[in-house]
């Protein structure tokens, strides 16, 4: 038997495939001597199962081009377990005991599976005799998601089904069944039973079987005997779930794809946290910390809005500590709701999507813009921008909208082009065309419409600021600058409600009104040439960008300082009146006190 076949390190089990990295593993490896130990216990019998080749496996995978996108759906089957009772999921890393390697762990307290349950889960087509399990009848996300992640997963789950409790474990390994070069797919499983409170095994087909996928489990998973097994279930109550991952693929410099080191309270995705955008220090800091960037390579930053409404009780915690969630459209400024009505089919109910569209608060120095697609509560495409790079028009426009009238793809980041997606993908633009018209001038942007442009001129003439705004414009020409460009340096909210406070300022707003209201008119001609009109001058708005950062940053800070001096204020008030209480109940003492030494003398 060949070295390589006899143990050795880089896997959970004690035995890893040739190639680590995900994208090359499903290639053709070199000939590696069959191990034959349990041929005969496994390739005999009158199995019900379809034959797979197990490379279907690795292939089947690919569907999830980002790993994030597997993790998601092994944390969607935790959350579908909230109508089972779950209240946690826990997502961290773990080390095989077997070699000291690192394994993704995922546990819940859902209803668990039982041993049929598991079954389903599992298999594309398992070896009991005695199931009716055939390939096409189950779900595909378990597979695809565990073998995006590592080349092997087992899985421990324990569940309650009319009084009969069951613990069941199933090892889907690619490794395994690479290695032994088996060509169709066997997935070992183990049933266990609580009777008078000790753990008995459960045999559904014959002893030799059970006994086979026992020592295959324990031959290729991270755990060496049935003790160890067992004492995965130790942490869980009365039922639950947990999935180990181990031999995770690696990046073609032979380092983990995912990074447990740099950030002990996250999951870094390694080689995707380029910056882009942003051509000042603070711009780049800025792009950098923004949850449209972050959520690229940090799974901290991807959970925090992978689900649209936030739980009640139920945490998703990640390393020890729990995920914060965070309703994108809560952030946004000068924010409103635009109603569409996709025309579904003809013989289907009406359907109405509310699309919540704002500025990123961020605005304008932040340049990300795109739409926050959900479906059934499930991010699916995040910051998809549905306007060309390089438009001035749409710039730091952020949406949020659910779409359940169309199915995503098969790994949930994306929908297939489809003609209704098609017309939404229309329609979200018109609407965020529409909304920078009508509100662009509020960071800082001239007016797209000539009308609202000698409105917002005027207003700025009779806000006092005209001079300031002269005064840059010869500054301007100088460097080669648009005058269009220029707005006070102070463009957020407070400027903004004193510019509308006089006359022209509320022809201006009177005018907004009445796009919005004309908002939901016919479609809109869409011209996305960069132009001067519209455009910031990065050489020459720098300084402007920082100082309305900073103004942003000093806002910021005192509507902190104003919380906690509110809460100061009340934490006072209140020991005022414990105080009040005390002085009070120690006035009643001394007076009776008092009364008391005069007593005798009466």
């Amino acid at each position: 038997m060949p070295a390589v076949m006899t143990g050795g390190t880089g896997g959970g089990g004690g035995r890893s495939l040739d190639c680590r990295s995900f994208w090359k593993a499903g290639a053709n490896e070199g000939p590696s001597a069959p191990i034959r130990e349990f041929h005969d216990a496994l390739e005999t019998g009158d199995f019900d199962r379809a034959r797979v080749h197990p490379k279907f496996l690795h292939t089947n995978a690919t569907s999830h081009k980002w790993a994030f996108g597997g993790i998601s759906e092994l944390l969607d089957n935790a959350v579908d377990e909230i109508c089972n009772g779950a209240t946690f999921v826990k997502v961290d890393k773990s080390i095989s005991p077997k070699d000291n390697s690192p394994m993704l762990v995922f546990q819940d307290d859902g209803g668990g599976m039982d041993p049929e349950g598991v079954r389903r889960c599992m298999s594309l087509g398992f070896s009991t005799k005695k199931s009716k399990t055939t390939i096409g009848q189950y779900g595909n996300g378990f597979k695809t998601s565990t073998m995006r992640l590592g080349a092997d997963a087992i899985v421990f789950t324990r569940a309650i089904r009319e009084s009969n409790v069951t613990l069941s474990i199933g090892l889907l390994s690619y490794t395994f069944l690479r290695r032994t070069m088996k060509d169709d797919i066997i997935v070992p499983m183990l049933d266990f039973q609580v009777q008078d409170g000790h753990i008995v095994p459960l045999v559904y087909g014959s002893q030799g079987d059970w006994d086979s996928s026992l020592k295959i489990i324990i031959d290729w998973s991270p755990f060496s005997s049935q003790e160890e097994l067992l004492q995965q279930f130790e942490d869980m109550e009365t039922h639950g779930t947990k999935v180990a991952i181990y031999n995770l693929w690696m990046n073609d410099d032979g380092l983990l794809e995912l990074d447990f080191e740099d950030d002990d309270e996250d999951i870094l995705l390694r080689d995707q946290g380029q910056t882009s955008g942003g051509s000042t220090r603070i711009q780049k800091e800025i792009v950098e910390q923004h949850i449209s960037h972050r959520l690229r390579f940090s799974l901290r930053a991807y959970i925090s809005i992978l689900y649209l409404r936030k739980f009640e009780n139920f945490q998703i915690i990640l390393r020890g500590k729990p995920v914060e969630q965070i309703s994108i459209a809560n952030e946004l400024k000068f924010k409103k709701v635009v109603t569409y009505k996709p025309q579904v089919a003809h013989d289907s109910q009406a359907v109405s999507v509310k699309v919540d569209i704002g500025f990123a608060k961020e605005a304008p120095v932040l340049g990300i813009f795109g739409m926050n697609v959900y479906h059934k509560n499930r991010l699916i495409m995040p910051f998809w921008k549905v306007l060309q790079e390089g438009s001035s028009r749409g710039r730091s426009v952020i949406g949020v909208l659910e779409a359940n009238f169309i199915e995503p793809a098969h790994d949930k980041q994306d929908f297939e082009r489809t003609p209704l997606f098609i017309r939404l993908e229309t329609k979200l633009r018109q609407i965020i065309i529409e909304y920078w018209k009508e509100k662009c001038h509020l960071i800082g942007y001239q007016p797209t419409d000539p009308k609202l442009r000698t409105q917002y001129k005027a207003a700025l003439k009779d806000s006092g600021d005209g001079a300031r705004i002269q005064q840059k414009a010869s500054t301007t020409r100088k460097a080669g600058g648009h005058l269009s460009n220029l707005l006070p340096d102070t463009y957020d909210d407070v400027a903004v409600v004193r510019l509308t406070a006089n006359g022209a300022g509320s022809g201006l707003q009177s005018s907004g009104l009445a796009l919005q209201n004309n908002m939901e008119s016919a479609g809109l001609e869409e011209d996305l040439d960069i132009g001067s009109h519209g455009v910031l001058d990065p050489n020459f708005n720098e300084r402007l960008s920082e100082e309305n950062l900073a103004l942003f940053t000093r806002r910021e800070d005192l509507r902190q300082r104003d919380t906690q001096l509110k809460q100061t204020i009340g934490e006072l008030e209140h020991q005022l009146e414990e105080t009040k209480r005390k002085c009070s109940q120690l006035a009643a003492e001394l007076q009776k006190r008092k009364s008391q030494q005069q007593l005798p003398y009466m």
